[in-house]
């Protein structure tokens, strides 16, 4: 029987967007902070004229919370300068590369990378997708310092964002030390009569964490925070899959990739495209994250939040060079595809998929990360110490 983590007991204070920026950040005096969103046409933001759809929840609290925020104190408090927001055009994909141009609240027309990503210390991207990637490989490259929150909503404001995220990185540190350097993960799951075993292997790298601080040099934060993840050196097995549609489909994976799917339960015609996909782009097979949530936190329906719960496991196709993994965008037959798609398992997310058991490998001996999506004893211990 599946259970979920239990964080109803824990309290979050309210949400600061002062203490976020502050310990996220550490911002400088005389820094420039601005905030991007996206939109299917990224024209609305003129006059904010977004606002008056009421399906752009998530661009409605860039502005309510964040914009309006900044604009009425935020950044005189801490000594910041600008809080612009500029609009893309929506990606359609988690990590696809973003558009050239983006667009002001006056109308203008403007290059995204000129006139905003480095001319910006601070960059705030509170999108519809995920765009860690692209946005960590700008500022790298370009210098600046930024979160990435795609799909906000009240739950996250008032429980994944408000949380102390020195605190965070420290739980998170306690994790990354006693799984870090691993030989191997192994993941057994179960649907139904169906039993199998994806086979993870790390090659003793350093386990790395995400864990909300970006205080120092060119970064990017991926917000909300609390994770320990991997960049996978082999893969074999299979696992199970639940598509959007609700379809079951077991994935059989080989040489680090998905090389094809098998209907377990659902539409026949989901798993027939899927293989497709592989067959045309078999890059978008790949396997290029291993992930554990490292934090008690309440589920909001959105996967930026709900892998960050402790107990739960996730792995990724596709672009890894965010990572540091070796896979980037043009290796990819098609670069709309070159997605970074998470896959997560939690009870709430896949409860027809169980999970009774994550094994690491690591200095001679094999030990029980998680059951039944409780973090076992050797978890708990480390979190103890």
């Amino acid at each position: 029987m599946q259970t979920a983590p239990n964080p109803q007991k824990r309290e979050f204070p309210p949400f600061s967007l002062t203490r976020l920026l502050t310990t996220v950040f550490d911002p400088k005096g005389g820094e420039r902070v601005c905030i991007l969103i996206d939109l299917d046409d990224p024209r609305d933001i003129a006059g904010f004229r977004f606002l008056e759809n009421p399906e752009h929840t998530i661009q409605r609290h860039a502005h309510d919370v964040f914009f309006q925020g900044l604009k009425s104190g935020v950044l005189a408090e801490l000594g910041l300068t600008g809080g612009e927001m500029f609009a893309y055009e929506i990606t359609g994909g988690s990590n696809l590369d973003l558009p050239e141009k983006c667009f002001a609240p006056d109308g203008r027309e403007l290059s995204l990378l000129e006139d905003v990503l480095k001319r910006y210390d601070i960059v705030l991207c509170i999108s519809t997708y995920s765009a860690t990637a692209p946005l960590t490989a700008f500022a790298k490259k370009h210098g600046f310092r930024g979160a990435t929150m795609h799909g906000m909503n009240q739950i996250i404001l008032s429980s994944g964002l408000a949380v102390d995220y020195f605190d965070v990185s420290k739980e998170a540190e306690k994790l990354r030390l006693g799984m870090t350097r691993a030989d191997w993960v192994e993941i057994d799951f179960a649907v139904g009569e169906e039993r199998c075993t994806l086979h993870v292997e790390l090659a003793q790298q350093e386990a790395q964490k995400s864990h909300g601080l970006c205080r120092g040099g060119a970064d990017i934060a991926n917000l909300p925070a609390g994770e320990i993840y991997y960049v996978p050196a082999g893969v074999e097995g299979q696992f199970p899959m639940k598509y959007e549609d609700g379809t079951l489909g077991l994935m059989h994976v080989t040489g680090g990739r998905i090389t094809s799917a098998t209907l377990l339960r659902g539409n026949a015609a989901t798993i027939e495209a899927h293989n497709e996909k592989l067959r045309l782009d078999p890059v978008t097979g790949e396997l290029g994250e291993l992930g554990f949530g490292t934090q008690e936190l309440p589920v909001s329906g959105r996967d930026i939040q709900d892998e960050k719960v402790l107990g739960t496991m996730h792995v990724a196709t596709g672009r890894s060079d965010h990572l540091g993994g070796k896979l980037t965008p043009d290796r990819f037959a098609n670069r709309k595809n070159a997605t970074h798609d998470d896959i997560l398992f939690a009870p709430h997310k896949t409860p027809e998929i169980a999970v009774p058991q994550v094994r690491m490998h690591r200095e001679g001996a094999t030990v029980v990360l998680i059951e039944n999506f409780e973090p076992a004893a050797y978890m708990r211990g480390l979190l103890a110490e």
